[in-house]
């Protein structure tokens, strides 16, 4: 793998410790400002909006530059909106500069994505899309319980100014390492948009937004499914988190390395594994070394989809990939958004804090059902050519292999 992958990954661990960070951080940052823990949660909710909205807007702005020196841009917003949360005298200020990082969240992976399977070889696309997102996932083990660490110890804007060091790093490799790749000829704004008419793109976004909405309908209860449910202490929740960022990174790779073989049976494996062991977490949850094992499992199941709904996008885009790469980044967000509200509705009306259990059991499971609906539309459109071209005209049948 090229030592460019390497730069990508370091911008993505530096991206994937301030996203996650906050959560840990929320009552210093909240007794700070002098503000209520509900309050402070708006720079969680800030952050996925910014990334939503920040995938395609600035991916659309960056189709007049190369991908590399976009990839700078998105590092230096990145920096900047840390420094200005470090920095912040107010609470407001320190909202908006958490929106202005999350700006070059969507963005990054996005091209990222696209930078990193134009680096090697067909046959390698996923393993270096997976390397990339290697950065996001080691930085739930130990960028995050780390920085939690120091903001507790040294101050939360310890940890940001930390954040921000780490993506002058990023933007250092990038600009050293990863090369000027040149940006396709003819490739102009309706060409990426265009690639949104193409079913199969708009089915593995779906996949997605349910797959990784499972995962987190699951793990944004954690703590109280696990303190209250499962017996364990409060300070035990971090290391539990820190198991499921080790099912991430394991799984990630796992993922990488297969979806280059087996793409769409490595993603009925997973998601079909990964409704299973939601189901069963209602089960697991009251038995501390069952339900340590189940949250490395949904770590693990739940990212390994990860590289192959990414390549699949890509495929599916082929010659405009990088706007359709950079919203299917939101589109992970838009799953966490949603997962977490169904979750919240579930428990408020009573069901129980293992409830959302059942939540992203369903979700995964619909994004299974999309899985095998993509599958079966493209088998039908080698055979009949109906689904990009319509119907066949009767004097020209498609012939029927035998």
């Amino acid at each position: 793998m090229p030592l460019a992958l390497l730069a990508l990954a370091i911008g993505a661990f530096g991206i994937g410790t301030t996203e996650f960070v906050i959560m840990g951080l929320l009552p210093e940052v909240a007794g700070d400002f002098g503000v209520s823990i509900p309050t402070a949660g708006l720079l969680v909710t800030g952050y996925a909006l910014g990334v939503m909205l920040g995938a395609p807007l600035m991916t659309v702005l960056g189709t007049k530059i190369s991908r590399k020196r976009m990839l700078m841009l998105l590092m230096g917003l990145f920096i900047a909106g840390n420094l200005l949360s470090a920095l912040a005298p107010s609470f407001s200020v320190m909202l908006i500069g958490r929106v202005v990082a999350s700006l070059a969240h969507g963005a990054f992976f996005g091209i990222g994505s696209v930078v990193a399977a134009e680096l090697v070889a067909p046959g390698k696309r996923a393993g270096a899309i997976a390397m990339m997102f290697t950065g996001l996932t080691v930085a739930n083990v130990v960028g995050v319980p780390l920085g939690t660490l120091v903001g507790q110890s040294a101050g939360w804007r310890v940890t940001f100014a930390a954040v921000a060091a780490l993506g002058g790093v990023g933007l250092a490799g990038i600009a050293r390492l990863v090369p000027d790749l040149p940006r396709p000829e003819g490739v102009r704004l309706r060409h990426e948009l265009a690639a949104f008419k193409n079913a199969q793109v708009l089915l593995a976004m779906a996949m997605t937004v349910l797959g990784f909405g499972g995962v987190f309908a699951a793990i944004t209860y954690i703590a109280p499914m696990m303190t209250r449910v499962a017996g364990f202490s409060d300070g035990s929740v971090t290391w539990l988190l820190v198991l499921f960022g080790l099912g991430m990174v394991g799984g990630n790779l796992v993922g990488g390395r297969f979806a280059d073989r087996a793409l769409m049976p490595l993603l009925y494996v997973s998601l079909g594994a990964l409704a299973l062991v939601l189901a069963l977490f209602t089960v697991t949850a009251h038995n501390k070394i069952a339900a340590a094992v189940t949250v490395v499992l949904i770590g693990a199941l739940g990212f390994a989809t990860v590289p192959p709904l990414q390549k699949r996008v890509l495929d599916q885009a082929h010659g405009a990939p990088t706007l359709a790469s950079a919203v299917n980044i939101g589109a992970f967000n838009l799953g966490n958004a949603l997962s977490a509200w169904i979750g919240g509705l579930v428990i408020a009306a009573g069901f129980g804090y293992t409830a959302p259990n059942w939540v992203g059991a369903a979700l995964a499971a619909g994004a299974l059902v999309l899985a095998v609906v993509s599958a079966a539309l493209e088998r039908w459109d080698s055979v009949s050519g109906t689904l990009a071209t319509g119907p066949v005209p009767a004097e020209h049948p498609a012939p029927v292999p035998h």
